[in-house]
């Protein structure tokens, strides 16, 4: 229980030990601990947002995880900047804590290969990168291809990619863009550019992009929103230019955010699978803190992503062979 993995203990045990604590009047020398085990009890995390649903999330998710196991997680901010997500790493700074989970948004191979680290550091990132510390990749790739693919099942021929950018890219929206092309390709289908358009990842971002592709009077009738966040931007700008959907035009996000069941109509979204990625996490982190003195860089994981199927796609059943649906400028 002071360890605080009273998920060990029965309710009773936990309720006699805590009433020997208020009674006693007990408090624990957090610093004398640390010095007998040579740690601090705490781990770090580095996230390039706290405004984002998914990061918060995602963060809660660690949280509860390492605090079963008597670990504390400390949040801290770099918001996507490449020196911010350095500094995180630098020796002097981890002194404070046992180990240290960083979001990669901006940094790559070649910033990482400045790091000389002695505390445990895992990266949760959009790419591949040097083999110098374990690391856990998002199934981006993977997972916008099962999101136009849907579409394309659903009757959908030209998809806008909200968020988009030059598949080359290896960053979160070239890589989503990249998987929306794969399919794309597969389905003999040949790609409009005009229909990629790069924007932000916020609600705002994602309505004014869709806006502003409504105003120059492209004809499309679906989306696939790189972000679940700028797939409810779209929402309000398919509402507000009179648009329905699903009947009119098909959206698809990704990040399987709890809003996602919430709108209206319900999104349809990519599930990236992230109560298995912060299991991941945690376990590559303990095996670390617990003595693991295997090779760094020797994991690196990548969990599927699925397809969460809700309201604002067609069913099955709503798909009338020939029939040639609606959108803007059809």
């Amino acid at each position: 229980v002071l360890n605080g993995r009273a998920s060990r203990v029965s309710d009773a045990t936990r309720e006699r030990v805590v009433a020997s604590i208020s009674a006693l009047d007990y408090r624990m020398n957090q610093s004398a601990r640390s010095l007998r085990r040579g740690r601090t009890g705490t781990v770090g995390l580095a996230l390039p947002s706290f405004d984002s649903e998914y990061y918060g999330a995602f963060a809660e998710a660690l949280m509860v995880r390492f605090a079963d196991r008597g670990i504390r997680l400390v949040a801290e901010h770099t918001g996507g900047i490449v020196s911010a997500e350095i500094s995180a790493l630098a020796s002097s700074h981890l002194d404070a804590y046992d180990g240290f989970v960083l979001a990669l948004a901006a940094g790559d191979a070649e910033h990482l290969d400045r790091i000389e680290a002695a505390k445990p550091i895992v990266l949760v990132g959009e790419r591949a990168l040097a083999n110098r510390f374990d690391h856990l990749l998002m199934d981006n790739v993977g997972g916008a291809r099962r999101a136009t693919e849907h579409l394309l099942q659903r009757g959908a021929r030209r998809i806008v990619v909200l968020g988009g950018a030059a598949a080359e890219e290896e960053s979160m929206p070239g890589l989503r863009t990249r998987g929306h092309l794969e399919a794309l390709s597969a389905a003999g289908i040949d790609p409009d550019p005009a229909l990629i358009l790069p924007s932000g990842f916020t609600q705002a971002a994602g309505c004014d992009g869709l806006r502003s592709l409504l105003a120059r009077d492209h004809r499309f009738d679906a989306v696939f929103a790189v972000t679940d966040a700028a797939a409810l931007g779209a929402l309000r700008a398919l509402a507000d230019a009179g648009l329905r959907v699903p009947d009119d035009v098909q959206v698809v996000g990704f990040d399987n955010i709890a809003a996602a069941a919430h709108s209206t109509p319900r999104l349809t979204t990519v599930d990236p699978n992230n109560a298995a990625r912060a299991d991941s996490v945690v376990e590559l982190m303990m095996a670390r803190l617990d003595g693991d003195s295997a090779p760094l860089g020797r994991q690196v994981i990548m969990h599927p992503a699925a397809l969460v199927e809700h309201e604002s796609t067609l069913s099955r059943q709503q798909i009338e062979p020939g029939r040639r649906r609606g959108g803007p400028g059809a």
